[in-house]
């Protein structure tokens, strides 16, 4: 269903991924701790100024946290990029600059650090943050009026325990026509083995029974919220009905589901997901027809599993595992000739020399860090891989004339 334009390294194992609400910037978050920024060309390859429309460049990076860098997400105006660390740091940085602006220490678990498992910038006035201790904290993001810069409050305003476990992914439920702002106001969340549905103002609203097995994803569409778990098996669960859920599609055997993207309008017949899987394959779902079925696959990595994927504003689809990430194109319409490289996947050319630079676009920002360890849970199994270093800090894409 899609062919690769791009595949360039990491100069670390891939923690956590997200993309530029309306820019074609990428974020990554890695198990050394940095944080980099990256700007695509654009998705018009008419032109033949391969300097403008051949490359990645590298906006900025810098090693952000002591620990690998767990979760990030940008503002809702995108002017600000939001990073969580295993040291119990979350900051707030002007995305074009990466200059920090805003940092607070998530609160401790029995006078321990308590890491985040996840941040989401819910609106532009709220910012969730899920620790490894099950608790979802909500902070308030304030205008500064001096400085006109967002600030993140140093205390949470409400904290909840939705799970028995971290939450392991959050899904806004879409405003409903009475809403005044149009912003979310309640989400659902999966953390072990349940499915929760938590409001702004009431609190945790319902919980599911047990489903039997880790829950690891969730995305909203069609009119309702499809989770992942690591078994291989899609729920589906209409909005609003939460007692059950309608639906349930084995999508690959012992492969789990380890992170879901909605697939944008007029890809594909119908409505569709993405599913990203620890096999190294993305799985797409048709969910628009009377039964959620498989109606195509891409291959990743033959070896690493799939950790972030999602969709630029312009149809290209992101995916990210280990220490490499990819760039996608529909292949119906677009017309993109596959190469075969010999590396066992179609359309794919390895892009080397996305090496370190020089240290003074390090920021000042932390220099030791101490990436994790495996952990038994199948959500934590990221980032492990050593640093690697070399070559000027910029991957080329191919076919681009």
């Amino acid at each position: 269903m899609f062919d690769i334009i791009c595949t360039y390294p990491l100069t670390s194992d891939l923690f956590a991924q997200c993309i530029h609400p309306s820019s074609p910037l990428l974020a990554f978050g890695l198990a050394s701790g940095q944080v980099q920024v990256h700007r695509l060309p654009p998705a018009d390859f008419s032109s033949t100024s391969e300097a403008s429309h051949g490359t990645i460049e590298t906006a900025w990076r810098t090693r952000r946290h002591k620990g690998s860098c767990r979760s990030l997400c940008f503002s809702h105006d995108g002017q600000l990029l939001f990073s969580a660390g295993t040291d119990g740091i979350v900051k707030a940085a002007a995305t074009e600059t990466g200059h920090v602006v805003s940092k607070i220490a998530v609160p401790l678990h029995n006078s321990t650090t308590d890491p985040a498992s996840l941040i989401h910038a819910l609106s532009p006035q709220t910012l969730l943050l899920a620790t490894d201790s099950a608790a979802l904290h909500l902070y308030d993001l304030r205008i500064n009026s001096k400085t006109n810069s967002t600030t993140i409050e140093s205390k949470p305003s409400q904290t909840h325990y939705p799970h028995d476990d971290y939450v392991s992914s959050l899904t806004p439920l879409p405003p409903t026509d009475a809403s005044t702002s149009g912003f979310p106001k309640q989400w659902v969340s999966t953390g072990g083995t349940t499915v929760a549905v938590t409001d702004l103002r009431r609190g945790l609203l319902v919980k599911s029974e047990d489903q039997g097995e880790e829950l690891l994803s969730s995305t909203a569409i069609n009119g309702g919220v499809v989770v992942g778990g690591e078994k291989g098996v899609l729920r589906l669960w209409e909005i609003g009905v939460w007692d059950d859920n309608e639906e349930t599609v084995r999508i690959g055997r012992d492969a789990s589901a380890d992170v879901l993207a909605a697939v944008p309008e007029g890809v594909g017949a119908e409505p569709m997901a993405a599913l990203g899987m620890d096999d190294g394959f993305v799985r797409f779902v048709g969910v628009g027809g009377k039964r959620a079925r498989v109606v195509g696959e891409s291959q990743h990595d033959e070896v690493e599993g799939v950790v972030g994927l999602g969709w630029m504003s312009d149809g290209r689809m992101i995916s990210g595992g280990g220490s490499v990430v990819k760039v996608w194109e529909e292949r119906i319409g677009r017309g993109v000739e596959s190469e075969d490289e010999g590396d066992g996947v179609s359309g794919v050319k390895r892009v080397n020399g996305f090496g370190s630079e020089d240290d003074s676009s390090e920021q000042g920002e932390e220099e030791s860090s101490e990436e994790e360890k495996p952990r038994k849970r199948k959500k934590r199994k990221r980032g492990k891989g050593k640093e690697k270093h070399g070559g000027h800090h910029v991957s080329a894409f191919k076919g681009l004339d």
